[in-house]
This record gives C-alpha cells, structure tokens and sequence, in this order.
C-alpha cells in the first residue's frame, strides 16, 4: 500500500540559529533538538541527562496525602492489604511494582490479577468477592478502577479502605474510593498528564518513600518496571515519562531484577538494551501470560528475586509467546483469506469474526490487518454467549466515537481514540457489520486511509557518520512524540548487493550510495520485496529511514533501516 510522505513541521530556523549560538554542534542535529522545543542550553543540558531530581513532587497530585495515609497505617498496623491490577504489561508491571516493593517493609500483601476470560477486564465481580472473603482491610486497584463504580461499591460497602491508581480518563461520577491519584481529573493540579498506571503506582511509592523516609535506592530499583511499561503503553515518550524510562533503563541495563534478565536470556538478547527491547522482547512475552494463560504468572516472573525460579517463568513465558506468535498468525491468515472472500477491501471498515478464534490474540491480529489493509479494523470471536473482540484505528480517526453511534447493537465497549473493546449479541453481528461502515464512511476523511510516513530532515549519505548517530542517541528513549528520527533520502542507488531475506523472502537488504560520495551504506527494509525489482535496477530511487547500529562478529557499523522506498526522478 503506497504511503503518504509528510515532514514533520519545519523546525523555526531563527530558533535553530539561536540555540547555535550557544550549542556549537551539527545544524541538523539543532533542528532536531528546536522539533523537540529544545530552544537553549540549559533545555539541552536537562532534556539529554534524565536524572530523578526531574521527577515531579508527587504530593501535587489530587488525594496523594490521603493515600500515603492510608498505606502508610496499613503498613504500621499490619493490616492485610490487596494489590488489583489488569492482566497487560501495564497492569501486571504496576502491580509487581506495588508488590514487591511493599514485601521488603515487611507487608501482610497479596495481588490479584483478573482471569482474560473469566472475569474480562477491569476491577471484577469475582476479584471483589475475593477481597471481602478474605478480610482484606486496604485495596489498591493499579492501570484500572477509575469507573468501577459497582464493583467498588461493593468492597466499599463490605468496609474496605480503597486507593485507585488509574491513568484513564475519568467518566461524570467518580468511583466510591477513599483516594483516587489520577492526573486526568480535573481538579488535579499534577503537571503530567500522561503517566501509564504502572507510572502512577510509582509515585504512590515515591511519596511513601518520602513521607517516611524509606531507603531511597530500593525505590531506584524498581523504576525498571516503569520503563517496561512506560514503553508498553505507548504513552507519550516526553516529560515524566521520558524521565522515568531512561532512569529504567539504566536499571536494566546495570543491575536488572532476576525476572527481566531472565526475560532477555530465555531471548537470546545480549547488547546493551533500549526501549525498542522492551517493546518488542519483554512486553510481547509479558502479556502472552494473560492472553494464553494467566496473567498472574508475569507477575509471579516480575517480583520473583530468586534467578532459578525466574529463569524457569521466562522460559514459560517464552514457549507460550511462541504458541501466541503461531496462533497470531494462522487467525491471521484466516482472517485475511475472510476479508477476500467479502469483498471487504473495497469497504472503509474491516470487520470479520470467526467463533473459534482465540480471544487473547484477536486485538494482535486487529493491529495486524490495520497494517496490511489501513481501516478502522475489528477482529470478532465467541465468549461464552457473546460476540467479543478487539477494535483498533488509523491514525486521526476517533474509533471510540463511532462506536458510541453503534451503542444500540453492543451490549458493551470501552476504550479511546485508537483502540477499544467491544461485545454484542450474536444477532446483532450483521447489523453492526453494516451500521459501523456507514458511520466511519460518514465521518472519517479519505486521506486518513492512506498510511503516513513521516521524515524529520532530508540527509546526504555523506552527512552521516557514528558522532552524529551518538548525538542523535541522546534523545532517547524514544517513543509517541519523540520518535526516532527518520530522515529522507533522495537519488540514492543500490550498489549491486540487494537481496531477499527470510523464510518467505519478504524482506529486502541493500547496499546504498549516492552520486557524488564514495560514502556506502548497508539497508535492511523489513516486508518491502515488492521493492526488490526498483532498487535491483540501479536507477535512482528516494526512502526514508532511520540510523541503528548493526552488532555482528563483534563489529559495530552503521545501517539504514527503511521505512518505504519510492522512485526518484
């Protein structure tokens, strides 16, 4: 599928010719660092050395001096307290966080993960009716709660304290709970709004650590679950949460707790690690214990300190990824061969439903057809009495708004702009199929069915080299709105080395130089075969990519990592 090219927006070249003056470095790399609202040197100095003096006071946030309260007398009168959290990366990241910390000072703690299919997402029927058997005495639900009004009612009722660490937006009537730390209320005067749960948790930590004076360094070392979820969440990647990740880093790259260097072993996953590792590596096997399993046991792996016993969970975690990574990709198959057979392609929206799929993959495969086909896509499947499954958008299209003209055929949905879950009687599937293409073909624009691709700058082969690769590390971690720089690439051509790659030769490697340069560069472009024929020419082409470092035999150089290939002329 052709991609639109955009650039990102020019950076201000007075405002470039300004930080020069003080920041005497690459004008590329000052443009750069200008899109990034880096506009002096104090700006560069902080932004390219995270350091927890940036963190934010966590008493800024709305009922955070009710909550320190609260766990604090729960901690120093030993009372029973249950840690809540959902079964993703997020949710099990926030609550190995909470967990673990709170077992060092000695905690009568337990957690519970809600079961994917039994219980569904969110604070559960089941896992309230847990807490009241059980006498728990605090709650403290991480990634979710914020409109549990009924199931938090209940616990209420039934006499437990309760503390809600949320990141989701607040609905109109906020649930029955004794402190509620979310940065989205309204009348919360928190500075960063974006925090993942995982992130939120943490500062509940922070405080406690600051109000009674707890060791500091332990809680150093938890930040490591932070990053894994920070990168997971896809949350953006600026301000607190920039902070949070690259402080994680350090931590996993220095001292990682036995689960996540696990983890990387069982991967096979040596160099030093950056977000993309999290990302693709510990988050994909994370959340196959939910989807496949129980989500229980990535935070049995998480909070495990002895490495034996961590080791055998990643092995676990990695043999169910691999079963999650073959049923991903048979239901994809299916699903594709469905939306053929439908004529489904010439449509606006891609909805397609076998009873049989599995519902922990169907939300994988849902992002997988927006690539391939780039619609407003929902994967279906049977649950128990239910049509449920999995909603994911295009970039710019509000989805959970066309949702919301869809109410009167669902049973039930939640989500936000680009991703949501869904379920509706079995009758109504046909219905929906139609109602939900005329509401996205009424409201979304032509345009925002054509993938972008964005660049930065436009470079010069011969402007590249490691001392401007290492400038451009030191803007990481990176992630939604501080992306990896991508940069265009005019008149280049391919110097007789392209080939195909992989088990089904769709991918495209490539050597590129430049009229005019001796400069040679490797490319690796990832499911582009379709390519192979332009680039295999030897006439002039044009792409967009990105710089990484290549490891191999114990040798570092420079690729290009394409983002999309177009002729030149």
């Amino acid at each position: 599928m052709e991609k639109r090219w955009t650039a990102v927006a020019e950076a201000d070249p007075i405002k470039v010719a300004k930080l020069a003056e003080e920041l005497k470095i690459n004008t590329n790399l000052l443009s750069l660092f200008v899109q990034r609202g880096i506009l002096c040197f104090d700006q560069a100095k902080e932004y390219c050395n995270p350091n927890f003096d940036q963190l934010h006071d966590p008493f800024l946030m709305k009922d955070m001096d009710i909550a320190v309260k609260l766990l604090g007398s729960a901690l120093e009168n030993q009372k029973k307290i249950l840690i809540y959290g959902d079964y993703d990366v997020d949710g099990t990241s926030a609550v190995a966080l909470v967990y673990s910390f709170l077992l060092k000072y000695e905690a009568r703690v337990e957690f519970y993960i809600p079961d994917r299919n039994k219980e569904g997402y969110g604070v559960s029927d089941l896992g309230m009716q847990y807490a009241i058997a059980n006498q728990f005495d605090l709650l403290i639900t991480l990634d979710c709660g914020i409109k549990a009004l009924n199931t938090l009612k209940t616990a209420k009722d039934a006499g437990l304290d309760i503390i809600v660490c949320d990141h989701h937006l607040p609905g109109a009537t906020l649930p029955p709970a004794d402190a509620i730390l979310n940065p989205k209320q309204a009348d919360c005067a928190y500075p960063f709004k974006e925090l993942c749960g995982c992130g939120v948790g943490f500062k509940l930590l922070q405080a406690l650590v600051a109000r009674y004076e707890l060791e500091f360094e332990f809680l150093w070392q938890q930040l490591d679950l932070v990053a894994i979820a920070t990168a997971a969440d896809i949350v953006p990647m600026q301000g607190e949460n920039r902070v949070l990740a690259a402080l994680g880093l350090q931590v996993i790259n220095s001292n990682p707790r036995p689960g996540v260097a696990a983890v990387f072993k069982s991967a096979k996953k040596e160099n030093e690690k950056d977000i993309n590792d999290l990302v693709f590596t510990v988050a994909p096997r994370i959340n196959a214990a939910g989807r496949l399993d129980h989500g229980k046991e990535a935070v049995k792996l998480l909070s495990r300190e002895d490495a034996e016993a961590a080791s055998n969970l990643a092995f676990n975690l990695n043999e169910l990824n691999a079963t999650r990574r073959d049923l991903d990709r048979s239901i994809a198959e299916e699903a594709l061969q469905q939306i053929l057979e439908r004529g489904l392609p010439s449509k606006k929206t891609t909805v397609v439903y076998d009873p049989n799929w599995n519902k922990g993959v169907v939300g994988i495969v849902a992002s997988r057809l927006t690539e391939t086909y780039y619609r407003p896509t929902i994967v279906l499947c049977k649950s128990e009495d239910k049509v449920t499954g999995s909603v994911r958008s295009v970039k710019d299209f509000d989805v959970h708004d066309a949702l919301c003209d869809c109410a009167d055929l669902l049973e039930q949905f939640g989500g936000h702009k680009y991703a949501a879950g869904l379920s509706m009687k079995e009758e109504n599937y046909e219905a929906f199929c139609e109602k939900f293409e005329e509401v996205v073909s009424r409201k979304i624009d032509p345009e925002l069915l054509i993938p972008v691709e964005y660049y930065d700058l436009e470079l010069d082969l011969n402007e590249i080299d490691h001392a401007f690769y290492s400038s451009i590390k030191r803007l990481a971690p990176f992630g939604p709105l501080n992306n990896t720089p991508q940069f265009l690439f005019k008149g280049v051509v391919d110097t007789g080395y392209a080939k195909l790659l992989g088990v089904g030769r769709e991918h495209l490697k490539f050597q590129v130089t430049q009229q005019g340069t001796s400069v040679k560069f490797d490319a690796i472009a990832f499911k582009m075969a379709h390519h192979y024929d332009l680039v295999k020419s030897k006439k002039p082409f044009q792409m967009i990519a990105s710089i990484e470092e290549n490891h191999w035999n114990g040798r570092v150089s420079l690729q290009l990592m394409v983002k999309d290939i177009k002729p030149f002329s």
